[in-house]
């Protein structure tokens, strides 16, 4: 875990742009911010997160479309939307003030 007192500014704005991307662009921000920034123990770390949470987004949605043949996954698709928005907002609160965050039930595929 990085230390919180060296955080700098630019690590943390590219931290909050690694949520904020991810809430408009999917994996792509995060990824991306992963591949260049290894440099930045901290936005590699919310990097890694971010791109953890919207791989498991994409997985939900997988699966709500498969559900949605039942008509089960027409309910989850706004929920999945909706929680996918409120932690990409905690995110970049939470990475502006220089904190780590995780999400609580994000898959970590990369580790």
């Amino acid at each position: 875990m990085p230390d919180l007192n060296e955080v700098t500014q630019d690590s943390k704005n590219m931290a909050l742009l690694s949520w904020i991307g991810t809430f408009f662009l999917g994996f792509i921000p995060g990824l991306i911010l992963y591949v260049i920034k290894t440099d930045d123990a901290y936005v590699q770390d919310q990097s890694k997160e971010s791109l953890n949470w919207s791989i498991t987004v994409m997985i939900a949605y997988a699966a709500a479309f498969i559900l949605s043949f039942i008509a089960i996954g027409v309910v989850l698709f706004p929920v999945i939307g909706l929680c996918h928005l409120v932690f990409c907002i905690m995110g970049a609160v939470s990475t502006s003030k220089g904190n780590r965050f995780r999400v609580p039930f994000a898959i970590r595929l990369i580790k």
